[in-house]
């Protein structure tokens, strides 16, 4: 049988095929010493994956990326109609359309898919497998399938909370695929030395000094570049150049790393070029840079404003950090004493004593009766004014209260969240409002609405119509600290306009003095506001403005740089910035530090054009990606906050793990300096408790608990291996 199956790395997906027995074969095999029962294969343009048929039965045919370079195997679909083939081979088209792209098929388009299709050369006299008269019927049925695609896209089942295990597969001592190295043009070729991390060593394997790093313009159209790395003119590796590949530069070691999707058990490769001399390290990483922001600008580079791409320019390459030489030794020596000195928060009792004894009571009826059915956790609000949480789920909000012991417990549900009118919504935007009494919520089937639920009756007590034409995208209180107050508006934003809300209007709650909107796609994506009412507001296209009212023009306007922005956060002074990207963080100083407005922030007044803010970057190593086993794809990263906490930390999360950057180090200009803990299921969304700045509220797609800060650990392959086990109960998630 042969399948197409999703991975745990975003885009990424395998084609199995998985042994069926016959009545009683299975059990003659139990007692042999190995079966090998399932194949895997990582869905990539190197398999040259196509159909073609033998004695008259459809068969498939794709590349032993293990096995010499004509090496095949060829899966023969019994009695497989040809609506059932061609719908296989675009299940197939589409999976590969995603992983090139890195992102959903739902939206490709039949010409997409055909340049994707492997067109089989003409067959030739002892060739393999085209000794057979079955490559002309491949070559023809390839061409069919474009034309007769099924439209049901891949990308529409969710992914289960634990995907299936990865095939386990032994180190490979050569390239984990047997690359292709796709035609195009040659924008630069340098000397270097190419390394890959290997995890028994804990460290990266030099495979030679003496290759050819190259990058290649494949397709013009859409600024498509790969990476080709040559051993004597053969490619060794060829990985499509994106913002996925989480680049690494290091300055000292004139190295660039990177990771990769790939057949091994971890699902990702770690690579590391390692140039010769300075000047090539600098030239090479500049046209990476300029190749990445060609690919996600869409545009190229000699066609940006000059001002613009220089600031995109400076910002790319301003993240030569290594964290072995950015803090020493006597540092972490230093909290160490400094931890022991203030003793455990547990008062001398041990901590997973403490956690083990939270776990114990069963879960509560309601408890149980909140995890039950197939949605899962979506989100997370933790209060303003008291001990509550409330996690988002489906169409249900869990509260949960924050205990004693440094836990939470559930302490109720709202069940079925539905409208004045009684027709049922899941939410996908919502937010404490009015100390806590209150929440709003957004219905993305009606997004020219807001709904705000009363609290303490556990139901929804009004509809607010904010406008005709303008829908609502995005939410955030008047100010940081508006939630704690009873205050009525709050700020909104759709994809091209800022606008004020007023539930205390009457029809339309938009307030027509304080808005403004954009003639040109702005394609806003999150906003957040200063303690004094200022509002950044992000995009899409990588773009941030800075103003210090509703309804003017931005004070500043800090360019896009390619990746999409996915939410952004903000001390409470205004200060500095947190943006979060898919694969990397920007932290940005908003001081004004020279000309006539020098200190004041860029809410306030413009930065000049010469000495805009360049962001700091912040992303994980490439090796510890490794160990994570999936790409990076970061939850909206959030500062600790409270009227008088000083922010110290950043907090986000990707995939199973929550991620925590000291905020201190950054200012410094160390930005390795991050910790990290695992769980045992996806991490939905985590935050500082309100005016804390050690307990760390998680929710996970099934269980929702908090953390103290000291549980995060420095990452290494012990630190990421192992995952925390954490079981429900009814007095809540101390993490183990």
């Amino acid at each position: 049988m042969a399948t197409v199956r999703r991975t745990s790395v975003e885009f990424n997906y395998q084609l199995v095929v998985t042994r069926v027995y016959e009545e009683g074969e299975e059990a003659l095999l139990e007692e042999e010493d190995e079966t090998d029962d399932e194949r895997v294969f990582l869905i990539s343009s190197e398999l040259q994956f196509h159909s073609s048929s033998f004695d008259g039965q459809p068969t498939f045919i794709w590349r032993d990326t293990e096995g010499d370079e004509d090496e095949h195997y060829e899966f023969v679909a019994a009695g497989c109609d040809e609506p059932t083939r061609v719908f296989f081979e675009s299940s197939v088209l589409q999976a590969l359309y995603e992983r090139t792209y890195q992102k959903s098929a739902d939206k490709a388009k039949t010409a997409d898919l055909k340049k994707l299709m492997y067109i089989p050369p003409a067959p030739t006299p002892g060739s393999r497998p085209g000794a057979s008269p079955t490559n002309t019927r491949s070559a023809n049925a390839t061409r069919d399938v474009a034309d007769q695609l099924a439209r049901t896209s891949i990308s529409s089942p969710q992914p289960s909370s634990s995907p299936p295990p990865p095939a386990a597969m032994s180190p490979p001592q050569q390239p984990v695929e047997t690359p292709t190295a796709p035609a195009g043009t040659c924008v630069i070729s340098l000397e270097a030395e190419l390394l890959e991390f290997d995890y028994e060593a804990d460290a990266f394997r030099s495979e030679g000094d003496h290759f050819d790093a190259e990058i290649i313009l494949a397709d013009h159209g859409n600024f498509n570049y790969f990476i080709v790395v040559l051993d004597e003119g053969s490619p060794w590796l060829a990985h499509e150049l994106t913002s996925q590949l989480n680049c690494k530069w290091s300055k000292k070691y004139t190295s660039f790393r990177w990771n990769y999707p790939s057949n091994s058990e971890f699902g990702l490769s770690a690579w590391c070029l390692r140039f010769k001399t300075d000047e090539a390290y600098e030239e090479f990483k500049d046209m990476v840079g300029r190749c990445l922001w060609e690919n996600n600008n869409g545009v190229s580079w000699e066609s940006a404003k000059k001002e613009d791409a220089a600031y995109a320019e400076q910002a790319y390459n301003d993240q030569d950090v290594e964290m072995a030489d950015a803090y020493p030794e006597s540092e972490d020596e230093e909290e160490a004493v400094e931890d022991a000195l203030q003793g455990d928060e547990s008062d001398g009792e041990p901590s997973n004593l403490r956690e083990e004894d939270s776990e114990e009571e069963s879960d509560s009826e309601e408890a149980k009766r909140f995890y039950e059915g197939r949605e899962v956790n979506t989100g997370l609000a933790s209060g303003y004014r008291g001990d509550r949480t409330f996690v988002m789920r489906g169409q249900r909000i869990g509260v949960f209260r924050h205990n004693e012991e440094g836990g939470v417990e559930h302490a109720g549900t709202i069940n079925k969240i539905q409208t004045p009118k009684g027709k049922a919504f899941t939410p996908s935007k919502f937010m404490l409002h009015q100390a806590d009494s209150a929440m709003v919520l957004n219905d993305p089937k009606n997004p020219h609405s807001l709904y705000r639920m009363d609290l303490e009756a556990g139901k929804v007590v009004e509809e607010w119509k904010v406008h005709d034409d303008i829908p609502v995208s995005q939410i955030a209180p008047d100010s940081k600290f508006a939630p704690t107050q009873p205050g009525q508006t709050l700020v909104g934003t759709s994809h091209n306009a800022i606008f004020r809300i007023d539930p205390r209007l009457s029809g339309n709650k938009l307030v027509d003095s304080e808005w403004k909107q954009y003639t040109t796609k702005a394609a806003f994506s999150a906003v957040t506001t200063t303690e004094e009412g200022h509002l950044a507001v992000a995009s899409e296209k990588g773009d941030i403005r800075l103003f210090d009212t509703i309804g003017k023009i931005a004070k500043t306007a800090l360019p896009a740089m390619g990746d999409p922005i996915i939410g952004i956060d903000v001390t409470a002074s205004g200060r500095y910035i947190v943006a979060t990207c898919k694969t990397h963080l920007y932290v940005i100083d908003t001081l004004i530090n020279d000309g006539k407005f020098s200190g004041k922030l860029g809410f306030e007044r413009s930065f000049p054009a010469s000495s805009r803010p360049v962001p700091k970057r912040l992303q994980l190593k490439p090796e510890h990606v490794l160990y994570m086993r999936s790409e990076v794809s970061f939850t909206p990263a959030r500062f600790n906050i409270g009227p008088d906490l000083e922010e110290n930390s950043i907090i986000t999360s990707s995939g199973n793990y929550v991620i925590a950057w000291d905020f201190k180090k950054i200012k410094q200009g160390i930005l390795d300096k991050y910790e990290i803990k695992q769980y045992d299921d996806k991490v939905v969304q985590d935050e500082f408790r309100f005016a804390n700045d050690k307990d760390i509220v998680v929710a996970l797609q099934n269980n929702v608990l908090m953390v103290n800060k000291k549980k995060l650990k420095k990452p290494t392959r012990a630190s990421l291996a192992t995952p925390a086990r954490v079981t429900r109960s009814s007095r809540g998630g101390a993490a183990e």
